[in-house]
């Protein structure tokens, strides 16, 4: 059986920023150690607007305003799915938690959300009347907030598609959005140059922060949500207490617009972007000036940072990025090969890749270890959805979103044999420490057991009434435990394919974990909540 001992604190979330538009229609990835470029992703016919991340890192969505979306592939640097049915300019993408939704803003005066599996269209959601120009995701995903032209925002249910209620307040246009950790407030911001703190639950203005003297153009929040940072026309970045409703730090020096801002993971610092060829650093606690970050030739259009802070990545539309050590001020690389204005840089989650748009049409993606290009596995049309290699790294074992299974030579970079019968998305996969098998899990949902000797089915393992998120194998190989949507774990035994025990959870479980004894076992479910397991009574 299995008992829960105690819980953990909610876990964080990983923010990802966008920029603003890039008129040479390009993203590019690069390696931020080397400044070595890892691919141009091309495809789109007119500036890219923005661009963001799914939480894994392995994809990235822009968009752009030839009215369509890309999802890439940032292994391969493939396309694939373009995402089309809005009628205008796409303004803003914003993905769920879980990475399985996409929910894009547009000039067309709706938002679409979009299944980022399939590429299919899974509701409008209607009722601005004028621009969409900002959108943000719930931390629970279920709910998105969008900013317009109309002068209002908007709540709405992700599952159901409806407009739950309209924040009225706000004498201009809306142009951004940003949500506070707890999911249940949101801060606006608009040229009629005030910001806006919002009840979510009620729909209330909670206060206005006035200072500005000029247009709004960024905002950010602290992970403690206690401060809010926000970029102005007015040349002035404004640091705000929330729980006072008053400007604590208005942080001058800036001779242009403030095109970016983007805070530091541990919330005490904030980096500025200013269309003045400049980069400043702030301390948010004292509002002295740390640093003046030089090299760019024109305007700064996007920043983004490391998730150990240690450094952050700018675009300009001086048609270069630069890596600039936060310790030093340094520009450790200058990032060149787009032909045309950056329009908006983002970083995986582990800090080993970024990517950047840019209006050449491209994006591109670098490896930040080696500086090398990242192998391409040509030829292939699905998406890589997960991968496992065996214990003397000799096998690559990889799933993909059309139901197979690759088993690659890891040294000769050759197919040894592809492992079908999985009929949906493969969303997991573990070798057991032996490497003679492999557990793969699928949004069929059921589990697979494979001979990777044989390439033989030796069994399937039913249980699960919704999509296996995640998989481990306890370190003796013994045992399974699989994670799911259905909102319970499953342990199995992997030699008879007996089913063990089960947890049942209040949503669903996105992933898990197992100590080396086997037997305490950490899950992780929707609302960021950590459940420490025990698993009893076994031999």
């Amino acid at each position: 059986m299995l008992s829960r001992p105690r819980q953990s604190e909610r876990g964080r979330q990983t923010k990802i920023a966008s920029g603003p538009a890039s008129p040479d229609q390009t993203l590019r990835v690069w390696d931020l150690k080397s400044g070595q470029l890892v691919h141009t992703l091309t495809g789109h016919r007119d500036w890219i607007n923005a661009v963001t991340l799914t939480p894994d890192g392995h994809r990235a969505i822009s968009a752009s305003s030839d009215h369509t979306l890309r999802v890439w592939n940032l292994e391969s640097g493939r396309s694939i799915h373009i995402l089309k049915g809005h009628a205008d300019s796409v303004n803003a993408v914003a993905v769920t938690p879980e990475g399985d939704l996409a929910i894009s803003a547009s000039s067309d005066h709706t938002l679409r959300v979009w299944n980022l599996k399939s590429g299919r269209l899974e509701r409008t959601l209607q009722g601005h009347t004028g621009w969409v120009n900002t959108v943000r995701v719930t931390p629970d995903g279920r709910r998105a907030i969008s900013g317009s032209a109309d002068h209002t925002l908007r709540l709405w249910d992700l599952r159901s598609g409806q407009s739950v209620r309209t924040l009225e307040g706000h004498t201009n246009s809306v142009t951004a959005v940003v949500l506070m950790p707890d999911g249940r407030r949101a801060i606006s911001g608009s040229p009629d140059h005030t910001l806006r703190v919002w009840n979510l639950e009620s729909g209330q203005s909670l206060r206005t922060l006035a200072g500005h003297t000029d247009w709004v153009t960024a905002i950010e929040v602290t992970p403690d949500g206690r401060r809010a940072v926000s970029g102005s026309a007015d040349h002035t970045l404004r640091m705000w207490d929330l729980e006072r409703g008053q400007s604590a730090h208005t942080l001058a020096g800036q001779t242009n617009n403030v095109s970016a801002v983007v805070l530091m993971p541990d919330g005490r610092r904030a980096a500025l972007a200013s269309d003045y060829r400049l980069l400043r650093l702030w301390d948010l606690e004292s509002g002295k000036l740390l640093k003046v970050l030089a090299g760019h030739t024109d305007w700064i259009t996007a920043v983004a940072v490391t998730a150990d802070g240690r450094r952050v990545i700018s675009a300009s539309a001086d048609h270069t990025l630069r890596v600039w050590h936060l310790g030093s001020g340094k520009s450790v690389h200058r990032l060149t090969g787009h032909t045309a204005l950056v329009s908006a840089v983002a970083v995986t989650p582990d800090g080993r890749r970024a990517i950047s748009a840019s209006a050449d049409h491209t994006l591109r993606i670098w490896d930040l270890a080696s500086g090398r290009t990242v192998r391409v596995l040509e030829g292939q049309t699905e998406l890589v959805s997960t991968i496992a290699v065996t214990p003397d790294g000799q096998r690559v074992v990889w799933g993909s979103s059309a139901g197979a299974l690759f088993v690659w030579d890891s040294e000769g970079g050759e197919t040894v044999r592809i492992l079908t019968g999985h009929p949906d998305w493969v969303t997991a996969v573990v070798v057991t420490p032996d490497g003679y098998r492999a557990i793969s899990a699928s949004a069929s949902p059921t589990l697979r057991v494979w001979d990777l000797e044989s390439g033989q089915l030796v069994r399937t393992l039913s249980g699960h009434t919704d999509l296996i998120l995640a998989v481990v194998l306890t370190s003796d190989g013994r045992r399974v435990i699989s994670a799911s949507a259905d909102h319970t774990l499953r342990v199995w035994d992997v030699e008879g394919g007996n089913f063990i025990t089960a947890f049942s959870g209040e949503g669903p479980i996105l992933r898990c974990a197992v100590a080396p004894d086997g037997r305490t076992i950490v899950a992780r479910d929707k609302s960021g909540q950590d459940h420490f397991l025990r698993l009893e009574g076994l031999e």
